[in-house]
């Protein structure tokens, strides 16, 4: 869907082989120790010819100005230690306009170097298209935007995940591609607790319309992310348990094993701390970040 001409060279009859030793070979030698890139991937193209695929996906609330360094790095290290030809892709899936790394150039007496990249700007893509496409990525896309432009008005971020969910149904997907999409869209698109009501017993009602049972298996969905369907105190608590523990994941990820003191003060966060620090854990180069963070909103409301 976001490089659509790269795709129409490979041959998906074939499998796709994802290369994570390969790809933390080079994180573990890079100089910081953590630079990041998310997927490295072998293809093999129509004509017969091998590629490696770099995929970056870059999610952050501030333009970074490192982003064409760290695409060059990765994509010469990886070359520099396999030997084989690699293409590399970014996604920008932040919401300011006119920012768009393409490349990474420098120059020293007349020597020059110029690396060009592949660059999806998701705020770029025509809502229109993300309608039309039938496609499962164009589902995911319009939630992760619809959560973007619905920060600050939760009734219209109820609206919209209303009308994405219906799609899953509209579009006629299988039932396991429903629940699998609708666990993305329902992290993506947070609604506070009265809105989660409503909104599943919406659904509910559509489904029980519709003859469609999918409903229960949404409902053991969210009691194993700890969503439980009885009190609210207890949904609440469950909502926070599951947030966390995501959070927690990503942030291993980011900055390595978390302390024990560090992981009671991430419990100790409230449901909307925790989608604040999903959203700055993704600009984190170190521990120490994490530690400066928690300083900075630990206690707060």
């Amino acid at each position: 869907f976001c490089f659509s001409r790269a795709a129409s060279r490979v041959d998906w009859s074939l499998p796709v082989i994802f290369l994570d030793k390969e790809l933390q070979e080079v994180v573990r030698d890079s100089e910081s120790g953590k630079l990041r890139a998310d997927k490295l991937i072998r293809v093999r193209c129509l004509d017969g010819q091998e590629e490696w695929v770099l995929i970056h996906v870059e999610v952050q609330s501030q333009p970074d100005e490192e982003l064409a360094l760290r695409m060059y790095e990765y994509h010469h290290r990886i070359h520099d230690r396999y030997g084989r030809a690699v293409v590399s892709m970014a996604v920008l899936a932040d919401g300011r306009a006119g920012w768009k790394p393409d490349c990474y150039e420098e120059e020293h007496w007349g020597c020059r170097l110029r690396f060009e990249y592949l660059v999806c700007k998701l705020v770029e893509i025509a809502p229109e298209r993300l309608e039309q496409e039938d496609n499962v990525a164009a589902v995911v896309i319009a939630a992760h935007l619809a959560a973007q432009q619905t920060a600050g008005d939760m009734p219209a971020r109820k609206r919209l995940k209303w009308q994405l969910t219906r799609r899953l149904y509209d579009r006629g997907y299988e039932k396991k591609d429903v629940l699998e999409i609708f666990r993305l869209i329902d992290w993506l698109m947070a609604l506070p607790e009265n809105l989660t009501v409503d909104f599943r017993r919406e659904l509910v009602q559509f489904e029980q319309e519709n003859a469609m049972p999918y409903v229960t298996s949404i409902e053991l969905l969210g009691r194993q992310e700890g969503r439980q369907e009885g009190r609210q105190e207890g949904r609440q608590e469950g909502r926070q348990e599951g947030q966390s523990q995501i959070v927690q994941r990503l942030l291993r990820r980011r900055c390595g094993e978390l302390s024990k003191p560090v992981e009671q003060r991430l419990a100790a966060l409230n449901s909307e701390q925790l989608e604040v620090l999903a959203e700055s854990l993704l600009d984190f180069r170190s521990p120490a970040d994490l530690d400066a963070w928690l300083a900075r909103h630990q206690g707060k409301n």
